[in-house]
C-alpha cells in the first residue's frame, strides 16, 4: 500500500486524520488516511467509519475540486450510528490537502514536525512547526501543546488542530542486501521505522524508484564505519554473503561503546546453533564481553517458524522486530504507532 505522503505528492486527496477519540475506537489520535477520486492511502481503522470518511472526502472533492483549501471537524459515534461493536466516539478532521505542507513534510519524513491546522476559519489557514516550535512553514498560529500527541485546542478564532507528525524513532540497520535481506525490506516497507540497507555490492540493490519510502540505501566498502556512527538503540541485522564480514560486522556491533549510552541496541544475526557457537568462540577471543555475546540474537526469527524460504524468514524477522520495538514504547513513546483493527 503506498504510503498517505507519496499519494498526496500526485493527485489532489483529502486527508482525514483521527482528530479525537472518546473510549473505544479503532485508531488513535494521529493516524491518517489520504483519499482521492480513485483510491486511499493509509487507515484509519476500516470499517463503517472508514466507508463513510472515504465518502464524505470525495464530497469535499467535489465541491471544492481539490484545489480551495477548506478544513472541517466531524464527529462520528461508532456504535449508534456506525453500528460497529467498539462503541466509542471518533472526531475526525478532514482537509483539502496543501501540496506546499506535504511536500515539506515529505522532505522531513525522518524529523519531527507539527502541524497546525485552522479548522473553523479557512483564511486562517496552516503551519508546520519544527521540533523545537520554529515556524517552518505557513502562516502564524497560536501557541500550542506539543506534548500532547494529536489534539484540538480552541481559541478566540475557532478550532485548531495540533497533529504530530513523528520520525519514526524505530531504525533498523540491515546489512546484506542478498534474498533474504531484500525479504526483509519489502516485509517492514508499511511499518513505522526506518532501515538504512547496507552491502558493498550497489548492483544488487532495486533501482531507487522501487525502494519503499522509509530505505536508504548505503553501498559502502566500509559498513563497519556505520556501525560507529549509527545513534545509541539502532537496531542491528547481519546477514551478509559472508562469514568473514558478518563476523567484522558482529565485533563491531558488540564492540559499540556500553552498556550505557548503547544498552538499548539490538543485534541479530542471521545462522544455525552452529554458526552462533563458532562466533561466540571468536568474539571471545577478541575480547568481547561475555554479557554482550549472550545478548546477540542467533538464529533470528521467532522461535517455531522453522522455514527457510527469504519470505517465511523475513515474517519471522519482522515479528520478531516488532517485539523488540513495542517492548521499548514505554520509555520511548511514540516510537511505533498502536495497531490497528476493524471492526
Amino acid at each position: 500500500m503506498e504510503d498517505w505522503l507519496s499519494a498526496a505528492l500526485r493527485a489532489p486527496s483529502v486527508l482525514v486524520t483521527v482528530a479525537i477519540v472518546e473510549g473505544s475506537v479503532p485508531r488513535e489520535p494521529g493516524a491518517k488516511m489520504l483519499v482521492t477520486r480513485e483510491g486511499f492511502a493509509g487507515t484509519i481503522g476500516g470499517g463503517h467509519l472508514e466507508h463513510r470518511a472515504i465518502e464524505l472526502a470525495r464530497t469535499m472533492l467535489e465541491e471544492g475540486g481539490g484545489q480551495e483549501r477548506t478544513a472541517r471537524l466531524e464527529r462520528f459515534a461508532l456504535g449508534p450510528s456506525l453500528g460497529q461493536c467498539c462503541g466509542g466516539i471518533a472526531h475526525l478532521a478532514f482537509e483539502c490537502v496543501d501540496r506546499e505542507q506535504v511536500a515539506l513534510l515529505d522532505v522531513r519524513r525522518n524529523e519531527d514536525t507539527w502541524r497546525v491546522v485552522a479548522l473553523d476559519d479557512p483564511s486562517a489557514g496552516w503551519a508546520l512547526l519544527d521540533g523545537a516550535g520554529r515556524l517552518l512553514a505557513g502562516a502564524a498560529v497560536p501557541p500550542c501543546d506539543r506534548t500532547r500527541g494529536t489534539h484540538v485546542f480552541t481559541d478566540a478564532s475557532g478550532r485548531w488542530l495540533v497533529d504530530a507528525v513523528l520520525a519514526p524513532r524505530a531504525h533498523l540497520m540491515l546489512f546484506g542486501a542478498g534474498h533474504v535481506g531484500a525479504a526483509i525490506v519489502r516485509a517492514l516497507a508499511e511499518l513505522p521505522c526506518r532501515v538504512t540497507w547496507v552491502d558493498e555490492r550497489e548492483d544488487m540493490f532495486p533501482p531507487a524508484a522501487a525502494l519503499p519510502a522509509n530505505v536508504t540505501v548505503e553501498a559502502t566498502d566500509t559498513p563497519e564505519a556505520l556501525v560507529a556512527q549509527a545513534a545509541p538503540g539502532t537496531t542491528f541485522l547481519v546477514l551478509t554473503h559472508s562469514h568473514a564480514l558478518d563476523l567484522r560486522l558482529a565485533f563491531a556491533i558488540l564492540s559499540r561503546p556500553g552498556p550505557g549510552a548503547n544498552r538499548n541496541d539490538w543485534f541479530g544475526l542471521i545462522g544455525s546453533d552452529t554458526k552462533r557457537r563458532q562466533f561466540e568462540h571468536r568474539l571471545r577471543e577478541r575480547g568481547i564481553d561475555a554479557a554482550r555475546i549472550d545478548a546477540m540474537v542467533c538464529p533470528i526469527g521467532l522461535p517455531g517458524i522453522a522455514g527457510k524460504a527469504p519470505a517465511v524468514i523475513a515474517i519471522a524477522v519482522a515479528a520478531q522486530l516488532l517485539t523488540v520495538w513495542e517492548s521499548a514504547c514505554a520509555d520511548q513513546p511514540g516510537l511505533l504507532d498502536a495497531s490497528s483493527e476493524s471492526n
